[in-house]
């Protein structure tokens, strides 16, 4: 279980995972909890690799269900 630490690194992450996305759209998700995410001290974000890993592969069976 890695931990990435802030929406930046997220966005990072999401490119070299080939699923990429831009700021709004991550906070956007993040504000209607649709994201795995946490936020432990004050603006700390963090989101856990193997729960965005399993989000990206949900969010694409959803696109190819429809």
């Amino acid at each position: 279980m890695k931990k990435i630490q802030g929406i930046k690194s997220l966005l990072e992450y999401l490119e070299t995972v080939g699923y990429p996305m831009t700021e709004e759209r991550v906070q956007h998700f993040m504000a209607q909890r649709k994201i795995p995410h946490s936020q432990a001290y004050g603006d700390m974000i963090f989101f856990d690799s193997n729960h965005i890993d399993w989000w990206i592969a949900e969010q694409r069976k959803l696109k190819n269900e429809n």
